[in-house]
C-alpha cells in the first residue's frame, strides 16, 4: 500500500524523519566552534561542558520510542486552547525535536500543549478531536490506536496499548512511565514549583516515577532557577538509586544529583558504628535538636573586662555593660551561632567609632574594619563567643553526662540520657579520645549535621525529592529539610511500607519535622504494577500494619501469576525461581536477610546465575537475589518470595516485620510465587 494510504506507514515515515531531525540537531551543536564565540578561558569552559550536556542530551536511543502519542486538535476560533493549537497535529515524545526550518516534529511532553494527551477524556476533550497512541517493538512504530474524543458516538474504553505498556517485561533499570502516566499522577507531576507536595502511595502506584518526572517537568517549566539553585533526588540506599539513576537522563536531563540521607549527613564523617534501636529512636527524635541548640550557645559568655582598643596615641574603652547589651542582642535575634560570632567584632568596632567620631574624628569603613581585627576585640570575642566543633560538640554530649544533664534537662528524662551515652560511670567502657577515633553510627552523623546548621546555615536547593521517606527519623526530615529551606520538595512513600522503629506516623507530622508543614497531601491508590490478584493477598496486612489506610485497587485487566508453594526443601525454592525464568523479563527472589547464603549456595549449586540487588539485568542473567532489607521500592516481573515467616521474625517487632513482609510481596509486576516450609504468618489467612 502507498505510504500516502497507510496510516501506519505515514507515521513510520515521521518516525523517521524525526530520528533524522535529532541527528541533526546534534551534528549543529557537534559542529559548534567555541573559539568563535568567546576569547575568555573561563567562558569557554563553561560553555564547553553546556554543549557537552547539550549533545548528550540530543542522543538518540535507539530501543526507546522518539514519540509515543499524537493529538490532532479541533478548529475551534477563540476556544480557550494551548497557544499555537488551533486546529494543529502535535507528535508527544520524550523530548522537543524540530526541523531544518525550526518547526516542531516532536513536542516535549511537558509543553503545555501536550497536557490533553494525559487528561483529556470523553466527558472533558480539552478541544482534542483525536487522540493517537503507538505501540512499538524495539524502538519501531508496529501499532496504534485511536479515540476520537470530540465524537459523542464513541464510547470510552480502556486502552489495551497502555496496558501492554504497562504491563510490558522488563530488564535492567527503572524505565520512565511518561507514555503511561494517568490523570491524577500528572495533576501531581504538574504541580507548581513553590508548593511542596507529599504522596502517599501503595505499592504499583508509581510514586517514585511521579517524584521523578516532577523534577522533569520542573526543570523544564523553570530551568534557569533550577540551574543556580540546584536539585536532588534522595533514595533509601545506593540499591534503590542505581535502579532509579537512568529515568531522567532517559527523560533528557543530565544534571540532577542522587544521594541517601547518609551520603548528605556524613560530610566526611567515617560512619562505622552501629547501635540498638532505643539509642537509635532517642537519636533521631525531634528533642534532640533542642538539646543541641542548648549545647551550641551554652559556649557564650557574658563579658567581666572592658575591651580596651588601642589606636596611636589613644585608647578606646568600651564597657563590660555595653559588649554585654551587643551579646544579647544578638542572641535575641536568633541568628546562627557563627553568624553571631562574626558580627560580634563589628559590633564592638561599631562602638568604638561611635567614641570616635564624639571626640571629633572622622573614621570610615576601613577604621572599622581595622578595629574589628584588633588584638584585644579579637581576644574578646574568643573569650566571649569561642568557636565550637560540631563534631567535637557532639561527642562530648555523647560521653558527658554531665554536660548532657544539663543540656537535657527538662527534655530527656534521666532513663533516655542513659540510653544515648556511650559509656557510664563505673560501665568498664574505654572512654572515647577524640573525633577521629570515635566510632559514629548513622544517628550520630545527623546529630552533628543539625550542630553544624546550628552553627552555620546549611546551602538550600531549589527542589528536593525525598523517596521511601516513611522510613526517616525527625531528626533525618530535618536534614533533608535544611536543603530545601528556600526551595520545594516532593516527598514520597508509604505509610505501610515503614520498617524502621522510627518510622513515620503520619504525613503532617512528617511534613512539620520537614519544615514544609504548608506541604499538600496526596494520595494515589490506583494500582498500575501490581497484579490484582498479588496486591489482595499483600493487603490482607494492611489491617495489622497501618489500620485506616485505602487498600491499592489493581486497575490492571491481568490479573498476573500467583501461587502460593508448600515446600520441604531449598532445592524447591531454586526450580520455583527457574520456572519463571522461562517467562520474558527479570525475575528476583526475595528471602529473610539470614536465608539468603543458603539460598545463594543452592543457586550456585544448580548452576544459576544471579546477581546482587544494584547489579544490572542482562538478556543473560535475569534473576536478583534480594534480602528483604534491601527489596524496598526495587520491582521485578516475576518474583519468588522465600519464608514469609523468616522474613516477619527477621525484624525486632511483629508490626515492624509484616510491613517488610508487606514490602517484599509487593515487588512483582506479572507473578509471584510464594514458598514456604514453615506454616504462614496467621495475618495471610485472614
Amino acid at each position: 500500500m502507498p505510504v500516502a494510504d497507510d496510516p501506519l506507514a505515514r507515521e513510520r515515515s515521521h518516525l523517521a524523519g524525526s530520528r533524522a531531525a535529532l541527528r541533526a540537531m546534534r551534528e549543529d551543536a557537534e559542529s559548534l566552534d567555541i573559539k568563535d564565540v568567546t576569547a575568555n578561558w573561563v567562558n569557554a569552559e563553561v560553555l564547553a561542558r553546556q554543549i557537552g550536556e547539550r549533545i548528550k542530551s540530543l542522543a538518540d536511543l535507539s530501543d526507546t520510542p522518539l514519540f509515543f502519542g499524537r493529538l490532532d486538535y479541533l478548529h475551534s476560533p477563540g476556544a480557550d486552547q494551548a497557544e499555537g493549537a488551533d486546529g494543529e497535529r502535535f507528535y508527544i515524545g520524550r523530548r522537543h525535536v524540530h526541523d531544518h526550518d525550526g518547526d516542531p516534529m516532536v513536542i516535549d511532553w511537558r509543553a503545555p500543549v501536550s497536557q490533553p494527551f494525559y487528561r483529556a477524556s470523553k466527558k472533558d476533550p480539552m478541544d482534542i478531536g483525536l487522540r493517537r497512541r503507538f505501540g512499538y517493538t524495539r524502538g519501531e512504530i508496529t501499532a496504534y490506536e485511536d479515540e476520537h474524543l470530540s465524537d459523542p458516538a464513541e464510547t470510552a474504553t480502556t486502552s489495551k496499548l497502555l496496558q501492554q505498556e504497562i504491563e510490558r517485561p522488563r530488564v535492567g533499570p527503572m524505565r520512565d512511565i511518561v507514555a503511561t502516566i494517568q490523570p491524577e499522577q500528572d495533576e501531581i507531576v504538574r504541580s507548581g514549583l513553590g508548593g511542596t507536595v507529599c504522596v502517599q502511595g501503595g505499592p504499583g502506584t508509581g510514586k517514585t516515577a511521579v517524584g521523578l518526572h516532577r523534577v522533569a517537568y520542573l526543570l523544564y517549566a523553570h530551568r534557569e532557577r533550577l540551574a543556580r539553585t540546584g536539585t536532588l533526588v534522595i533514595g533509601p540506599n545506593r540499591s534503590f538509586l542505581h535502579y532509579i539513576e537512568q529515568v531522567l537522563p532517559a527523560l533528557g536531563e543530565l544534571s540532577v544529583k542522587q544521594a541517601t540521607v547518609d551520603d548528605l549527613v556524613a560530610a566526611g564523617l567515617e560512619v562505622r558504628g552501629t547501635e540498638d534501636a532505643a539509642a537509635a529512636v532517642l537519636k533521631g527524635d525531634a528533642r534532640m535538636a533542642e538539646v543541641l541548640k542548648r549545647a551550641v550557645y551554652s559556649h557564650v559568655t557574658m563579658p567581666a573586662e572592658p575591651v580596651m582598643v588601642v589606636r596611636g596615641s589613644r585608647r578606646w574603652r568600651v564597657p563590660a555593660y555595653e559588649i554585654e547589651e551587643i551579646v544579647r542582642e544578638l542572641l535575641d535575634r536568633g541568628i546562627r551561632y557563627g553568624a553571631a560570632r562574626e558580627a560580634l567584632p563589628q559590633r564592638i568596632a561599631h562602638a568604638v567609632l561611635v567614641q570616635m567620631e564624639r571626640s571629633g574624628e572622622a573614621p570610615d569603613d576601613r577604621v572599622q574594619d581595622a578595629v574589628a581585627r584588633n588584638a584585644a576585640v579579637k581576644a574578646a570575642v574568643k573569650s566571649i563567643w569561642p568557636p565550637v566543633d560540631p563534631a567535637k560538640l557532639v561527642l562530648r554530649l555523647l560521653t558527658d553526662a554531665d554536660f548532657l544533664a544539663v543540656h537535657a534537662e527538662g527534655i530527656l528524662e534521666e532513663d533516655e540520657q542513659k540510653t544515648i551515652l556511650w559509656a557510664l560511670p563505673g560501665s568498664g567502657k574505654r572512654a572515647v579520645r577524640s573525633v577521629k577515633s570515635a566510632k559514629w553510627s548513622a544517628a550520630d552523623a545527623v546529630l552533628i549535621d543539625e550542630a553544624t546548621d546550628i552553627v552555620e546555615r546549611t546551602h538550600s536547593l531549589g527542589h528536593v525529592v525525598l523517596d521511601e521517606a516513611q522510613d526517616l527519623s525527625p531528626m533525618q526530615y530535618r536534614a533533608v529539610g535544611r536543603r530545601c529551606s528556600t526551595g520545594s520538595a516532593t516527598v514520597l512513600g508509604d505509610l505501610a511500607q515503614g520498617t524502621t522503629p522510627w518510622a513515620t506516623r503520619s504525613w503532617d507530622e512528617a511534613l512539620a519535622h520537614l519544615g514544609k508543614s504548608d506541604g499538600v497531601i496526596e494520595e494515589l491508590t490506583a494500582g498500575f504494577r501490581v497484579p490484582t490478584d498479588v496486591i489482595t493477598y499483600a493487603s490482607r496486612l494492611l489491617p495489622h500494619i497501618a489500620p485506616g489506610l485505602t487498600p491499592v485497587a489493581s486497575v490492571r485487566e491481568n490479573p498476573g501469576f500467583f501461587d502460593v508453594r508448600p515446600v520441604e526443601t531449598t532445592d524447591q525454592v531454586v526450580t520455583a525461581c527457574e520456572e519463571l525464568l522461562r517467562n520474558e523479563g527479570s525475575t528476583g527472589l526475595i528471602a529473610a536477610d539470614a536465608r539468603v547464603p543458603e539460598l545463594a549456595e543452592a543457586l550456585t549449586a544448580a548452576g544459576v546465575g544471579y546477581l546482587a540487588p544494584g547489579e544490572e539485568t542482562t538478556t543473560e542473567t535475569r534473576l536478583t537475589l534480594v534480602p528483604a532489607s534491601l527489596a524496598k521500592g526495587l520491582e521485578y516481573d516475576y518474583v519468588v518470595l522465600d519464608e514469609p515467616q523468616a522474613v516477619v521474625d527477621g525484624e525486632p517487632d511483629e508490626r515492624t516485620g509484616l510491613r517488610r513482609l508487606y514490602v517484599a510481596l509487593t515487588r512483582a509486576v506479572s507473578g509471584l510465587i510464594v514458598t514456604h516450609a514453615a506454616p504462614l504468618p496467621a495475618q495471610l489467612a485472614d
